[in-house]
């Protein structure tokens, strides 16, 4: 059996945007579709509502892009026991209110038993300083937290 994977938003937008001329963002955008070719049929992928919302924003043209990259995978429900796990983690990572979307990304991974969250967002999700409360916020809910990590993680042995 693949391992179960939860695709949060900035996978699809890395994937599919316009080459930057920032040497880092681009370096990401390469792991990225190294990754997809590589490494995304080793894995049962999941996106939610939220990484439906997220992709559909912005510009008309770059929106389609990640909406038909992402349009065949499964989607998780965003259930009560989401809400509340997100709400613990915002109290637990003293995260700004504007990350709560963030911390809904992890809840919903968490709640639905994904081995892995897949992300660029390194700020308040894949944060090695934030992983132990999110473990521990995780398992005082009664969840395993899956593994976090970049595309460049998971790009295997």
């Amino acid at each position: 059996m693949r391992p179960k994977l939860y695709l949060e938003t900035t996978v699809p937008s890395y994937l599919t945007a316009w080459l930057s001329r920032d040497l880092i963002r681009a370096g990401h955008q390469q792991i990225t579709k190294e990754w997809w070719q590589a490494r995304r049929d080793d894995f049962e992928i999941y996106v939610s509502q939220l990484v439906l919302n997220e992709a559909a924003a912005g510009d008309a043209e770059a929106a389609r892009a990640r909406m038909a990259a992402i349009q065949d995978f499964p989607m998780l429900d965003i259930t009560d026991e989401v809400g509340d796990l997100a709400a613990r983690l915002v109290t637990s990572l003293s995260l700004p209110m504007k990350a709560g979307t963030d911390a809904a990304h992890i809840a919903i991974a968490a709640v639905h038993g994904m081995h892995f969250l897949l992300t660029w967002n390194c700020t308040h999700i894949a944060n090695a300083e934030m992983s132990v409360a999110i473990e521990e916020t995780c398992r005082e809910c009664g969840f395993s937290s899956p593994v976090i990590c970049t595309p460049e993680e998971l790009m295997g042995i």
